[in-house]
């Protein structure tokens, strides 16, 4: 048998979990800055008016409220009519700048401050989308320890330290614990206990032996693993996960077209109207300052900052009142969009579980009690590190069973531990070879993870450890199928026998298990493509292409990943299900009131244009026709933040 050289560089330091992408402060972007700078000086201005201080003051804070928030619209809408297109944006500086002409700033300085504020926004949202992609991309080692064979004129392997990008298919690299695997392969050689909960999602870390595959990003837990390279590194599961997350994103962009062609449509409508309505009578010889002054007026009540307002309110205040109850929604646009779902795909481990593993059964065998069983096992898992001995040592507590000391304490990645606890040699681990034991079937049949605990090396009992459902998971279920009128999907990683068992606890149905990240997504577009509107609810970095190909993603708060939470469109802070289907009970109530508002508002301009141009509409009566359609539809929209609108939408109470 020859002998192996290794030249062993030292080894980085073990990675407590995948790297948090750093993220982009709102005030870092030129965007918010110009916006808080048009909000602040908008409101000294409004305060200055309100205590009767000279018209100067006042005037000048509204100019600069109009400078900080509306050079930058009016540049673009500037350079946008060199080719030819009328931006919206440019269209409510004019309307701005009109109101101003005719002695109404305040109503100019609030268009100017929403839409400031709304681009300031948008900008945020698209580099936090950008930070968290990046940050995927460090969950894979910059580095891999790639071996050598016969260099340096050895007869044996060398190790050297190399970038992984440069890996190739047939490569081999060594792994040791607490590394993080370099790329896509299988495993030529060793042993070890690896966590990929970042692609499949299980929530315990998978035994890898000679033959099995591993994934990039997972991280090496115990053992030394010689994994042959057999994807290139540009197409590795985790690089193919940011693909997916940009690509559905870009997805979402034709409706933002859409959007816009009605907005330029409107804005071209409107300038050439309120045009015409100065140039014809004024060539009719009409008084110049009749003409503009109708033509402002016309500008005003055909603004379609009524319809903002008339639409915002609704959505802000359900995204307030969901704050306050722990559930983050990113935008107005997203809360209009939860109360269209018609579909649910739901995530299995830490978004309907708890994510930890739990005892659940215990199986004492030949005379053995199951508090007696619990204490050696808890005895020799101890001193492990293991999320299995964590849930044993957790489960003898529980009980206030002692924890016994032991000695000669062995671990073997993938078999288990051996210690010696009092006289006896306790074991305890995968069944192995006592896998058709009647004990070991019947807890496995049940979708369970089966340990084993052999004393002196007989069976000593059966240990059924499982990831608990969530306490609010069956009655969300319930709701949310009430809500959509049919259940929700569950989509996971784990294997099929462990989610039709959790499926069978919580009254869902159809259950797709075994799942890697792309065919999640995929379920999800089958569903899209079916004609649903699928809201997707996970945690892990695994459902980071699901939650993005979603018609609307929500995360868990708490055990999410940064890209889980960046991708999704809405948080569920404290981790409580019951929270999704009131979120999506309250949206419905908001798109109603916004109808409601928009019906308001369309019939107030509608009426005062109208008059406008059949007659002479006062200007201080268009104003007050203007506003008072505005804060209507504000108050109506303002009802939503009463703590009784969160308690009908917790009951899912639609009316």
């Amino acid at each position: 048998m020859s002998a192996t050289t290794l030249t062993r560089p030292a080894a980085p330091a073990p990675s407590a979990g995948p790297p948090r992408p750093r993220r982009t402060r709102a005030l870092a972007l030129p965007e918010a800055r110009w916006a808080a700078g048009s909000l602040a000086a908008f409101l000294a201005a409004l305060a200055l008016q309100l205590c009767g201080a000279p018209g100067w003051a006042s005037g000048t804070l509204y100019a600069a409220a109009y400078a900080a928030g509306g050079w930058e619209p009016a540049l673009a809408g500037l350079r946008a009519l060199r080719e030819r297109t009328l931006d919206v944006d440019l269209l409510m500086v004019v309307a701005a700048l009109g109101a101003a002409a005719i002695g109404q700033p305040l109503d100019g300085a609030l268009l100017i401050v929403i839409f400031a504020t709304s681009g300031a926004l948008e900008a945020l949202a698209t580099a936090r989308t950008a930070d968290s992609v990046r940050g995927l991309l460090d969950l894979a080692p910059a580095t891999a320890t790639r071996l050598r064979v016969g260099g340096a004129g050895e007869t044996g392997e060398t190790e050297e330290t190399v970038p992984t990008a440069e890996l190739a298919v047939g490569d081999t690299v060594l792994v040791r614990p607490g590394e993080r695997i370099g790329a896509d392969g299988r495993v030529l050689d060793g042993a070890g206990d690896v966590d990929q909960a970042t692609i499949t999602g299980e929530p315990l870390p998978v035994a890898k032996r000679p033959g099995d595959q591993v994934y990039a990003g997972t991280l090496n837990g115990t053992g030394v693993l010689r994994v042959r390279v057999e994807r290139d590194p540009a197409d590795t599961v985790i690089a193919r996960i940011v693909a997916m997350v940009e690509e559905a994103s870009e997805t979402k962009a034709p409706t933002q077209l859409f959007v816009e062609k009605i907005e330029q449509r409107y804005a071209a409508v409107l300038v050439a109207a309120t045009l015409l309505l100065f140039a014809v009578p004024l060539a009719l010889g009409a008084d110049l300052t009749d003409a503009l002054l109708r033509a402002m007026t016309f500008m005003i009540v055909a603004s379609p900052c009524a319809v903002v307002l008339a639409t915002m309110p609704p959505l802000l205040s359900a995204i307030a009142n969901a704050g306050r109850h722990g559930v983050l929604v990113k935008s107005a646009v997203v809360m209009e969009r939860l109360g269209r779902a018609d579909a649910v795909a739901l995530d299995k481990t830490g978004t309907l579980t708890e994510g930890t593993p739990r005892v659940t059964e215990v199986r004492p065998l030949d005379g053995t009690t199951a508090d007696d069983l619990l204490t050696l096992a808890a005895a020799a898992e101890h001193p492990s590190e293991h999320p299995l001995a964590r849930a044993v040592v957790a489960a003898a507590r529980e009980r206030g069973l002692p924890v016994l000391p032991a000695t000669d304490f062995t671990a073997t990645p993938g078999v288990g531990v051996r210690a010696v606890v009092g006289a006896a040699v306790v074991a305890v681990g995968a069944p192995g070879p006592h896998r058709d034991h009647p004990a070991v079937t019947a807890v496995e049949a049940t979708g369970r993870t089966a340990v084993l605990v052999l004393r002196d090396g007989e069976p000593a009992g059966v240990l059924g450890l499982a990831d608990r459902p969530r306490a609010q998971a069956p009655g969300a279920v319930r709701a949310l199928t009430a809500l959509t009128g049919r259940p929700p999907v569950l989509l996971t990683g784990d294997n099929p026998r462990a989610a039709a068992r959790l499926a069978a606890e919580v009254g869902l149905t159809d259950v797709r298990g075994g799942l890697l990240p792309h065919e999640k997504a995929a379920a999800v577009h089958d569903l899209a493509a079916a004609g649903r509107r699928v809201l997707m609810v996970g945690d892990g970095v695994n459902d980071a292409p699901a939650l993005a190909a979603a018609h609307t993603g929500v995360a868990m708060g708490r055990a999410g990943s940064d890209l889980a939470l960046e991708t999704a469109d809405a948080v569920l802070v404290r981790d409580d299900l019951a929270a999704v289907p009131a979120v999506v009970a309250l949206s419905r109530r908001a798109r109603r009131l916004v109808v409601q508002n928009l019906v308001i508002a369309g019939t107030a301009i509608t009426l005062l244009v109208v008059w406008d141009l059949a007659g002479t509409l006062p200007l201080p009566l268009g104003v007050a026709g203007h506003e008072g359609s505005t804060v209507i539809v504000g108050l109506n929209g303002l009802r939503l933040l009463r703590e009784r609108a969160w308690r009908r939408a917790l009951g899912n109470e639609e009316g």
